[in-house]
């Protein structure tokens, strides 16, 4: 169960590798998680972040899970809800692909989809289903700035997200009231392997700082979280930019 603050005691993140993930479990491990499942593909990039994350006192176990394997996702999460209850779901787990790669090679722009939006839909609403049977906990989706509108630069990813971000907004609906609370984060730019390489833009981010925010969502109960937070000025003049002029922005 989650602390008096709000601060939940067990967590499950989607991705276990993700960098903002690792960065979330290790802000709530320092404010009393205990118990941490990381699920990702078999690799050693997941046993090592197991194993800094059990330096920090947690009590961590690694589950296989694929993103783009959805068949198996009942049976994967299923297991974890019986052994005990989740206080929270991370769903921290996606691909930035390669745009002027992917729109050349369909197969692998449908790679993108599939991870970012199609393995998302499947594990949220098995984790929201598991989370509601067991009376309380939260349900937070890595979103992203980039699917508040398409950009030509990275309309492919940007529609994924979007797509996620709707989804999400509308499991929060239809689960409120049921003492699942549902966050959806919309990150700008953050610097992390994914983005490496990448010349950097203004607002830029860190995980620790999406962590910070993650954590401060979760006490306050928000529905939506901006990281950083002026980006929530910036995306609601952009969205409404009349298109031609959209086009000309270096974006």
């Amino acid at each position: 169960m989650k602390d008096a603050f709000g601060t939940p005691q067990s967590l499950l993140v989607l991705g276990g590798t993700s960098e903002i993930g690792l960065a979330v479990a290790r802000r709530l491990i320092a404010r009393r998680a205990r118990t941490v499942w990381l699920a990702g593909r078999p690799s050693a990039d997941l046993e090592s972040a197991a194993n800094g994350l059990r330096a920090l006192g947690a009590d961590v176990r690694t589950v296989t899970f694929d993103a783009l394997d959805p068949d198996r996702h009942e049976e994967t999460l299923g297991k974890l809800f019986a052994e005990g209850d989740i206080d929270m779901v991370l769903l921290a787990f996606g691909v930035l692909g390669d745009q002027a790669n992917d729109e050349a090679d369909p197969p692998a722009a449908v790679r993108v989809a599939q991870t970012n939006y199609t393995g998302a839909v499947s594990a949220g609403l098995i984790c929201a289903a598991a989370l509601q049977s067991q009376g309380h906990g939260s349900l937070v989706v890595l979103s992203s700035v980039a699917g508040e509108r398409a950009r030509r630069t990275n309309f492919i990813y940007g529609s994924s997200k979007a797509g996620l971000d709707a989804f999400t907004q509308g499991l929060g609906d239809a689960l409120y009231g049921t003492g699942v609370h549902v966050m959806v984060v919309r990150p700008g730019f953050v610097r992390t392997r994914m983005t490496a390489g990448r010349p950097d833009v203004p607002l830029a981010t860190t995980p620790e700082a999406v962590a910070t925010a993650v954590e401060l969502g979760l006490r306050r109960g928000s529905e939506t979280v901006w990281v950083p937070g002026t980006l929530r000025v910036v995306m609601a003049a952009l969205r409404h930019l009349p298109r031609p002029l959209f086009r000309r922005l270096p974006v």
